[in-house]
């Protein structure tokens, strides 16, 4: 019973946070300022992990075709799938629930805590509106973070084959370039603005309905987390077999 009030409440945060918009001279400046925190903020550690989790998965595929029969360029192919379909989209979105996801729930859950919310509340301001709306928004360029991602894997697993000298740069290029279905990167796109949605709202909850102190706004950021991540992971399972199955 707990889960399915907790389901209900969350659908009804959702549609209260587009009640009683908040002024847009104001509304604008807030979303400004979550791109900033949660998108621009998070370009360094995106590029980071993707350039080298591209040479990762270059590395491996092509350790793992020994037989001389086996083309060469499946290593480019290899690599670009990984990416585009899986990485990209959905594990660098697990990791982002841990660094956008926290940041939003300690966030609210603090002004929870010191009676801000309240305060907005008192104000006449719609305070889902004024909190959670303006990082959904921001959020929603969170794709264009993700293309960064795909581009900067690919580039990362180019890197892994000059150097390494895995496979030459041709049969790598002719890996990326062959059999490239444009539909598979729709699907990246659709997933990732989904999970874009699921890094909003959830944390967004547990940090507007938390009680307690400033320890449970610690453990709301975990819970937040978890519950995101999980979230992430079923939707992946579903548009997956819908789109691809």
């Amino acid at each position: 019973m707990t889960y399915i009030h907790n389901i209900g409440s969350y659908f009804l945060m959702i549609a209260e946070m587009f009640r009683k918009p908040t002024k847009w001279s104001v509304m604008k400046k807030l979303i400004f300022k979550d791109i900033d925190d949660l998108i621009i903020g998070s370009l360094g550690i995106i590029a980071f992990i993707s350039f080298f989790v591209g040479g990762v998965i270059t590395i491996q595929t092509a350790l793992n075709i020994s037989n001389p029969l086996i083309p060469k360029y499946l290593v480019g192919f290899a690599t670009k799938q990984s990416i585009v379909l899986e990485f990209a989209p959905t594990f660098t979105s697990i990791i982002m629930a841990g660094k956008v996801g926290s940041f939003i729930t300690s966030s609210i859950g603090t002004m929870r805590v010191t009676e801000q919310i309240d305060a907005l509340e008192v104000m006449g301001i719609n305070s889902l509106n004024y909190l959670v709306f303006p990082k959904t928004i921001a959020l929603m360029l969170y794709p264009f973070a993700i293309a960064i991602g795909m581009f900067l894997g690919i580039i990362g697993g180019m890197a892994a084959c000059v150097f390494g000298e895995y496979t030459s740069l041709a049969d790598y290029t002719l890996g990326l370039q062959t059999d490239f279905n444009t539909f598979h990167i729709i699907y990246a796109f659709i997933k990732t603005f989904i999970f874009a949605f699921i890094l909003a709202t959830i944390p967004s909850y547990h940090g507007y309905y938390m009680k307690g102190g400033a320890l449970e706004v610690g453990k709301a950021s975990t819970t937040s987390f978890v519950w995101t991540a999980v979230v992430i992971i079923l939707l992946n399972y579903i548009l997956t077999d819908m789109m691809l199955g």
